[in-house]
């Protein structure tokens, strides 16, 4: 019984700590070259020295941009509670320069209980905006951070938002900090020459961590702290346990397989956080049964089942595709893959070779399940076994099917 509270009780503390970027994230912080102490450099220098900054925070969707931002601004509000504002602004909601304008008026008047109006122009509130700046940036001495989520959908039109924000920091007297966040790499590239020019061209690239990089973060998340309320025998053992599983090849093997399809650290702790669901309460301990049963549920494949469900002549069509893929065949058509197959039939000698107007229809339904798809929409009045095709199977995934299909010789 005891046993089985301790288990309980370690549960909910693993999944807290899951759920809480500043523990997910505080390895990062302690890198002295981190993205976390050059965002913090660039935003707290703005306060201390009474000037503007801009920069862009880049990286693929999960890997952390706002989170490390939110660290960073939470930390800065602490150690300068009257000298901040936060504005936060979605190019999915707040995409046209009118309305934006007129959430950054709404977002002011609340942080400064003032009466904000709804019947404001664009002319209104961008006056306001600049009087603001003027008042609290150079009368104040308060930074206004400007956190511009979707940055990239903000550069659509013309960008007369981005100008509006970025002109604003050349003044003198502004103190203001305008950070754009987007997936996209190349976010900087579509600013118009106006707009570019007053932007510092600051860039803070988070790329997906490596293999070993999501190995030291499961153990930094999955250990139990030793300064906990857990039993003192029970943290030991536990971590003792977690260690010998997380430096076993298997479980390295899963942590490959997860990071292939998705190595960004949200997709990490969806995994962890259903491991740690799964923990046996009887025994208190994680098991390398826990992780494999993460990783199933994690994983979307639904190419999988698809091909699970093929006929052999299918992912003999799908192999074939894959094999031409792998020479870097230019064109691929019904035809080409009519060719591949008698050379992988009189090569292999398999007793398993059919007509060519049944494997026409093996290839029909293949386009029809979208394991194959045409590369272009052109060529409707062509006939099927010539235009080129493209297969949207990775050789993971056939791997994988190929070893689980029941009937695959």
């Amino acid at each position: 019984m005891v046993l089985e509270n301790a288990a309980e009780e370690a549960q909910i503390l693993l999944r807290n700590r899951i759920s809480n970027p500043s523990v997910v994230f505080s390895f990062i912080t302690e890198s002295p070259d981190s993205n976390y102490r050059k965002l913090k450099h660039i935003i707290s220098s703005s306060v201390t020295e009474a000037c503007s900054n801009s920069a862009l925070l880049l990286g693929p969707r999960g890997c952390g941009k706002i989170e490390i931002l939110q660290i960073v601004l939470d930390e800065l509000l602490k150690e300068f509670p009257d000298m901040i504002s936060v504005i936060k602004l979605n190019g999915l909601l707040h995409g046209d320069s009118k309305c934006a304008m007129k959430e950054i008026a709404r977002q002011l008047c609340v942080e400064h209980q003032l009466l904000f109006s709804r019947m404001a122009s664009y002319d209104d509130n961008s006056q306001f905006l600049m009087s603001m700046l003027r008042r609290e940036c150079g009368l104040a001495h308060k930074t206004i951070v400007f956190v511009l989520e979707e940055f990239d959908l903000f550069t659509q039109g013309k960008q007369q938002l981005l100008y509006s924000l970025l002109d604003a920091l050349q003044s003198v007297t502004s103190q203001a900090v305008v950070i754009g966040i987007s997936c996209r790499l190349d976010a900087d590239q579509l600013l118009e020459k106006r707009v570019r020019s007053r932007f510092s061209h600051r860039k803070l690239l988070f790329p997906p961590p490596s293999s070993e990089e999501l190995q030291r973060v499961i153990e930094h998340i999955l250990k139990l702290p030793t300064e906990s309320s857990l039993p003192n025998d029970y943290t030991v053992a536990y971590n003792a346990k977690l260690l010998s599983i997380l430096e076993g090849s298997k479980f390295k093997s899963i942590v490959e397989a997860l990071s292939y399809s998705d190595s960004t650290i949200s997709h990490l702790l969806k995994f962890l956080f259903c491991a740690v669901s799964h923990i046996d309460l009887r025994t208190g301990f994680l098991s390398l049964e826990n992780f494999k049963t993460a990783l199933q549920k994690v994983q979307r494949q639904p190419k999988l089942e698809f091909l699970k469900d093929c006929s052999v002549l299918e992912l003999y069509i799908v192999v074939c595709m894959k094999r031409m893929e792998l020479k870097e065949v230019e064109t691929c058509n019904f035809n080409s893959i009519m060719k591949e197959y008698k050379t992988v039939h009189d090569t292999f000698q398999t007793t398993d070779y059919y007509a060519r107007n049944v494997c026409l229809r093996a290839f029909q339904h293949l386009v029809d399940r979208q394991l194959v798809s045409f590369e272009d929409g052109k060529g409707h009045g062509q006939s099927i076994e010539f235009r080129p095709v493209k297969l949207l199977v990775s050789r993971h995934e056939l791997q994988l099917a190929l070893k689980s299909h029941a009937s695959c010789p």
